[in-house]
């Protein structure tokens, strides 16, 4: 019997553990979901920006208000590439980082839904792009985007791809609607980076909008910004 009890205590200070990391921005789990969030007012699509954390695997929309106040605006879990650091040459398996205060931007939005890849893992060449390619902008290297992970969906979020940055298909589809556009600034952050200094007062001010069934299944539904 104490064996029993020791072992169910010893199994919610895990999950308490795990619960209070996830919170603060340290640990992500296989629960996330993606989460809009509350907006005062309307903000404009050219007041937006994306910020991607390699130690979180998440990826923020921010947008600035008329006033100038910087607002969160929606998150969602991501996978990113297998291998750790700095991308350096094609095929590396890396994301890459974007240099401080030059951020990487959105090129173009491409419909993906019917493109294959072969990861040559024995499935052969299978849908993987989800509905939408966000490719980007990235000195140095071509071929890097934002797109869905069709029959890769268990990788998210994680470390599993070949440098692109995953989101689940309904999340992809969510973030192309509501918040993407051409020109749009991506700032992909070093591994170990954490929270820039204006973000923690950000995210403690955020209020998440009611979740409904379309949350519940991975995406999340808001009025985001205007164009």
């Amino acid at each position: 019997m104490k064996k029993i009890l020791a072992f169910l205590l010893l199994g919610c200070l895990v999950i308490g553990a795990n619960a209070q990391m996830v919170e603060a921005g340290l640990a992500t789990t296989k629960q996330d979901k993606a989460v809009l969030y509350q907006v005062p007012g309307n903000i404009e699509k050219k007041n937006t920006f994306i910020v991607i954390s390699k130690k979180e695997q998440r990826l923020y929309v921010y947008g600035k208000t008329a006033a100038g106040e910087t607002v969160l605006m929606a998150k969602f879990p991501v996978c990113l590439s297998k291998n750790k650091g700095q991308k350096q040459r094609k095929g590396d398996m890396k994301t890459p980082s974007s240099p401080k205060g030059k951020p990487f931007y959105i090129s173009m939005i491409q419909d993906a839904s019917t493109w294959r890849h072969d990861f040559k893992d024995g499935r052969g060449n299978i849908k993987a792009y989800g509905h939408w390619f966000l490719r980007l902008v990235t000195p140095g290297h071509s071929g890097i985007g934002i797109h869905g992970s069709t029959n890769n969906e268990g990788s998210v979020p994680g470390r599993a791809s070949e440098g692109c940055i995953r989101l689940r298909d309904q999340d992809i589809i969510t973030l192309k609607e509501k918040f993407a556009y051409v020109k749009m600034p991506v700032n992909i952050k070093d591994e170990d980076e954490g929270p820039w200094e204006w973000e923690p007062a950000v995210h403690k001010k955020a209020v998440p909008i009611k979740s409904n069934a379309k949350c519940a299944e991975g995406g999340a539904t808001s009025a985001g910004p205007v164009d």
